[in-house]
């Protein structure tokens, strides 16, 4: 079964109350608690463009799989890219555990994305 999975996206970017960060982008107070309960049997495509808007992600970032027990799926089935295999750490969590060495490099290789990154 597809279903939203959203936490994963707010805890990425520090979004502490996704209820009311879906409210004041836009979303009905309905349409936001549908959302982040996986409430919905169909999706809108201006919701998930919206929420791809908001959230700087893709469509797939979006979506999970969990296979159907009942059911054969082929063993290359694309679906699979969709499958969630467990809680993936938070920044702060690889940071703190990056070595120092390691946690230099990556600050240095981003300071430098950033400044190489073209102005609009």
């Amino acid at each position: 079964m597809l279903y939203l999975n959203l936490p994963p996206i707010f805890a990425a970017r520090g979004i502490k109350n996704p209820y009311t960060f879906l409210v004041k982008s836009g979303f009905t107070y309905h349409t936001a608690t549908n959302l982040l309960n996986s409430n919905t049997r169909s999706f809108r495509l201006d919701h998930i463009e919206a929420l791809c808007r908001i959230l700087v992600c893709e469509p797939n970032d979006l979506l999970a799989w969990k296979p159907d027990p009942n059911v054969h799926y082929a063993a290359q089935n694309p679906l699979e890219k969709l499958r969630v295999s467990g809680p993936e750490p938070t920044l702060n969590e690889t940071l703190a555990t990056m070595p120092l060495s390691e946690l230099k490099r990556a600050t240095k290789d981003f300071l430098e994305l950033g400044s190489s990154a073209p102005l609009d």
